[in-house]
Order: C-alpha cells, then structure tokens, then sequence
C-alpha cells in the first residue's frame, strides 16, 4: 500500500484552494454566480412540497431496484453479458442520484436550466480535484468497448491475481483464491494479464530415489498418466504430460510434470497432481525421498 505523503498533500491542498480562490474571484468578477442566485429565489419550502419530494424519490428508488431485480434475474455463462449488467447496475445508481436531485429541486421552485447553465465555472473547480474521477470513467467506457476482460474472467493485475466479480464506472473488483477482494480504479487496470483467453498449466516437481531405474519408471509413466486423467476429468482439460528430468538435486532426481487446467483451477490441479504423483510412484515401488545426508566413515 502506498504510503501517504504529508508534505505532498498539504502541496496539493494549497494549490487547490489557491485555484478555487483564483476561479471564485473570476466568476465573482464576471457575475457568473449570480444566476446561482436567481435560480434559487423561487425555492420555497412547505410540508407539501417536502411530501412531494419524498415521495418523488422513493417512486425513483423503487424503480430502480426494480430494474436492477430484473438485471439480477438475467443469468448468462457469457463473461460479456455479466459484464454489461454489471455496469449497467452501476451507472444506474448514478443516474438515480441526478435524477432525483434535479428533480428534487424542480418540484421546489429551483430553476435547474439556470442552475445547470451556471455549473460550467464549479464543474471546472471541481475538475482540478476530480481528474482521477475523470479518468476512472474513461478507462471504463474503453474497457467496455475493447473487451480487455469481462465478468468472470481471471486476470492478474500490479502482482495480484484474481477473478473478476464485478466492473463499475470507476471501479473494478478482483477476488482471489483465499476470497480476498481488491477493489481497483479502472485507471490503474494497466499491464492486465488476462488468463481466461487461454488454457493454464498445473506444474508438479516430484523427486525419485538417485537409485532408482529412471528407465523402467519412465515405460510406466504413461499408464501413470491415463489413470490420473480418468480419474479428475473434471478438473484437467488433457492427460499430465511429463517432461523429464528436471534437475539433479541433492537426494532425488526431480522429475517435471505439467496438465493444462482453467486458470481457475491451477492451484487445486497442482495440488492433485502432486498427490497423484506421490501415490502413483508409490504402487510401482517407487518411494518419494526426503532430505538425507550419508556419512561415509573410512
């Protein structure tokens, strides 16, 4: 986690409120606030009209979660359908907000097309402070017609590697094999690795005894290898394929094996292949080692 500059923040908070003051002093000038006023002068404020405000907006909520109950009921396997509801939900609460603001404000009197007209000179102080905002959305509209990734898929991202839960207007949330969430800002979604398009690989590295007739095991491999994909068709795309020897190390052979998997099963392929292995070596007669040292005496 980055680490929170005091200097550089107190930095960017003066120049901030040098800018607000500079664009206040413009506006104050050229007397663009002044239709802020006048757009507030026919506000007034009754029980009726509060009553019609409130039950304004809770008719706008309701349609709200009406649409997205029915976003919810949509089930698709198809990673790009997830991801449009996703978003689709989201920015539905975006518009939810102005809507019942602008609306809010209407049935009080409040003149919106004046208020509106006069946001330019607030919407560029805001702009000074919201450009990361800005930006999220952006990245976010981008991925959506690029198809980077979609809902579902396993992406790894800054070291963290994860699935896809959901994409919103400014964020998106990845959740890991150990159930923790990273909730990431679409504009950071850089340098993505997206291991959905592609098949992956389980690896397992198994020592054998230095004594043992590496010849005669590897005629017995193949064997090893059909019962193991009988057994876990669920979880290996294809039979283990193995590829030799590895290295030679200090009290084994260490052989290398490799089955392809969905990404979303790397880590329990790798580990069933490696109980596999250690049982399937150990009915040919063949004993895993474990770290030794011999003591040769004259």
């Amino acid at each position: 986690m980055k680490k929170l500059n005091t200097g550089d923040s107190i930095k960017k908070l003066i120049i901030y409120l040098v800018l607000c003051a500079a664009l206040i002093g413009i506006g104050l000038a050229t007397k663009v606030f002044s239709s802020f006023g006048a757009a507030f002068q026919n506000i007034r404020l009754s029980f009726n009209a509060v009553l019609r405000v409130v039950l304004m907006a809770a008719i706008v909520l309701v349609i709200e979660n009406l649409i997205l109950l029915v976003l919810g009921l949509i089930k698709s396997e198809k990673g790009r359908v997830q991801t449009v509801i996703s978003i689709a939900g989201n920015a539905l609460r975006y518009v939810t907000a102005i809507i019942i603001l602008c609306w809010g404000l209407s049935i009080l009197g409040a003149d919106v097309g004046t208020i509106v007209a006069g946001m330019g000179i607030v919407a560029l102080v805001i702009g000074f402070g919201a450009n990361s905002l800005i930006a999220d959305m952006v990245t976010g509209i981008f991925m959506i017609f690029e198809n980077q990734y979609n809902v579902g898929d396993y992406v790894e991202v800054g070291g963290f590697r994860g699935k896809v839960t959901s994409i919103g207007i400014r964020t998106t949330c990845l959740e890991d094999a150990g159930g923790n969430v990273k909730i990431i800002n679409n504009s950071a979604m850089t340098n993505i690795l997206n291991r959905s398009d592609h098949s992956s690989r389980a690896v397992s590295v198994i020592g054998i005894p230095y004594e043992t007739d590496l010849e005669a095991l590897e005629a017995k491999i193949p064997g090893l290898m059909d019962a193991i994909y009988e057994r876990h068709t669920d979880v290996m795309l294809s039979k283990t394929v193995y590829l030799g020897v590895d290295q030679l190390a200090d009290s084994s052979v260490v052989l290398k094996f490799v089955v392809e998997v969905d990404d979303k099963n790397i880590y329990s392929g790798g580990r069933i292949l490696n109980r596999e292995l250690f049982l399937g070596l150990r009915s040919v007669g063949v004993e895993v080692p474990f770290p030794q040292v011999d003591v040769h005496q004259k």
